[in-house]
């Protein structure tokens, strides 16, 4: 029976030319005898590749993008060289961790189902990094990703989130388009308990810009940080 290739989960940097400090040997070494990659955008994956392992010639790596549009046709086709000619294969995501909060789940999904073997390496997940950071329950949390767009319905997600927490002892965390970020925060001063605490964490791993504070809404009021444009991840808890 033919061997099938291994998919490996590759994580890249979240703040830039940050390679160096959050990226381990062990990818490194990995990514250097790969010819294959599962992206979910072409060409900050082949920036990356490129910083990590300068040696390599792009030109002569293959690069295969399955972005959060992707159809289950081109998921299962993108596995094919593991299947067919054995060939191993390293998934990158835009930022941080292969498959949290990524469309990459969707080809790790698919290659269990074909008893492809998938090894995961340790990387740099702005969630949980956030998460260390804000002081807040590590026990129980809950990763809900962007929120609604219009203003009602996002105003109800915080008041759900809010309650939320409170019955389940449960941080909740949750991500903006960063230029929504400072209406985002608006938003959750005018929303959410005085006595609830916020963690606003922006430019995680970032040397210069790097900005993690946790303090309660009340604390917040005329005092909020400008991360207009900036990545950032919120937390809520009580």
């Amino acid at each position: 029976m033919k061997k099938t290739g291994t998919l490996y989960l590759i994580p890249t940097i979240l703040a830039e030319d940050t390679q160096d400090q959050v990226i381990s040997p062990q990818v490194k070494d990995t990514v250097q005898h790969l010819t294959y990659f599962i992206v979910e955008n072409l060409r900050t994956a082949r920036r990356y590749v490129k910083s990590i392992c300068p040696e390599l010639v792009i030109e002569q790596l293959t690069f295969v993008q399955v972005d959060k549009d992707a159809m289950p046709a081109q998921v299962q086709a993108s596995l094919k060289p593991l299947l067919e000619q054995g060939v191993d294969a390293g998934i990158i995501s835009e930022a941080g961790c292969p498959g949290i909060a990524d469309p990459g789940a969707e080809v790790v999904k698919y290659a269990h189902q074909k008893s492809i073997k998938v090894v995961p390496f340790a990387g740099p997940s702005a969630i949980l990094l956030s998460l260390m950071a804000s002081g807040f329950n590590g026990q129980q949390f809950c990763f809900h990703g962007y929120l609604p767009i219009e203003k009602r319905d996002r105003l109800q997600a915080l008041r759900q989130l809010e309650k939320e927490m409170q019955q389940r002892n449960q941080t909740q965390i949750f991500m903006e388009t960063p230029y929504r970020n400072n209406k985002l925060l608006e938003d959750l001063l005018v929303t959410l308990h005085p006595d609830t605490k916020l963690c606003i964490a922006a430019n995680i791993t970032s040397p210069e810009h790097e900005f993690i504070q946790t303090k309660s809404i009340n604390q917040w009021r005329g005092k909020l940080p400008d991360i207009h444009k900036q990545p950032a991840v919120f937390l809520i808890y009580k």
